[in-house]
């Protein structure tokens, strides 16, 4: 198996929203605001490739969204999901897998894309994997995350008959899910062995390492509380595991370790995914 680091580009978001109640004069040492309070954050995406298939890990925002609703998020940086796909030697075509770990629109809006009027997925050979829970989730949203779940981003999965659920028969050599379900309902965690050592796609459950301290929750979160709750259990798994984080939107650290200190646990090592 090797595992890939594929970068599509940043977008800003509201500092007070990505920490909760976390006050600014803490929050803003790990991720100092601009003039309007936004910070920026990556949209990462892990791309494993095992024989004939390769399965990408979440696919960023795309571009078919409208100027205005664009305006809101300041979409930056060179790296897009088809430049990425090509630096490691692939195009849309020979993606086997897209796993998403969640339906909003910053982790799965860049599957499907626009030709004029008509919507279509990306990656016309692929399998589109959600579970039922979350789709239902998605498709028939809250008021709270209804901004967050694009139908233009989800639907036409189902549409192409590429859409299959997890809990069917999800299988990848040396992968397995683990769920949470503090931030949306059963958001999937990819965790993969990986060269001696166990790597989990983090996803919004640990956005970045300001993230670590368990207070520090996101106020996208729709349940605050168990997402506390699920931090305490896997972030004690991963120090006792050492398991390595990969973060989707830590806007410099690809990954890092944890460790147990007297103050709780706390950041370890960070470094790149090709340095492991």
């Amino acid at each position: 198996m090797e595992l890939f680091t594929i970068n599509t580009g940043f977008f800003k978001l509201d500092g007070g929203a990505m920490f909760g109640v976390v006050p600014k004069t803490i929050w803003q040492k790990t991720n100092p605001a601009d003039e309007n309070n936004l910070c920026t954050w990556a949209m990462r995406c892990l791309l494993a490739t095992e024989g004939k298939r390769a399965m990408l890990i979440d696919n960023g925002c795309g571009n078919k969204q409208s100027e205005k609703f664009f305006s809101y998020y300041y979409l930056h940086g060179d790296d897009s999901l088809l430049k990425s796909l090509g630096k490691v030697g692939l195009s849309p075509d020979d993606v086997t897998d897209n796993f998403l770990s969640h339906l909003h629109f910053d982790h799965c809006g860049g599957g499907v894309v626009r030709e004029g009027e008509r919507l279509k997925t990306l990656f016309t050979k692929a399998v589109y994997w959600s579970n039922a829970p979350h789709w239902k989730w998605a498709t028939e949203p809250n008021l709270r995350e209804k901004p967050s779940f694009l139908s233009e981003n989800i639907l036409p999965m189902k549409e192409s008959n590429q859409l299959k659920f997890a809990e069917d028969g999800f299988e990848f050599q040396g992968a397995e899910i683990m769920y949470s379900s503090g931030h949306t309902d059963k958001m999937m965690l990819p965790k993969i062995q990986y060269k001696g050592s166990t790597v989990v796609f983090a996803a919004d459950l640990l956005p970045s390492i300001g993230h670590i301290p368990l207070s520090y929750v996101l106020g996208y979160d729709t349940r605050p509380l168990i997402s506390m709750q699920e931090k305490e259990v896997f972030l004690k798994e991963a120090a006792a595991n050492h398991y390595i984080l990969f973060f989707s939107h830590d806007p410099v650290n690809e990954c890092c370790t944890v460790k147990f200190t007297d103050k709780g646990i706390r950041l370890d090592e960070t470094f790149r995914l090709d340095e492991i």
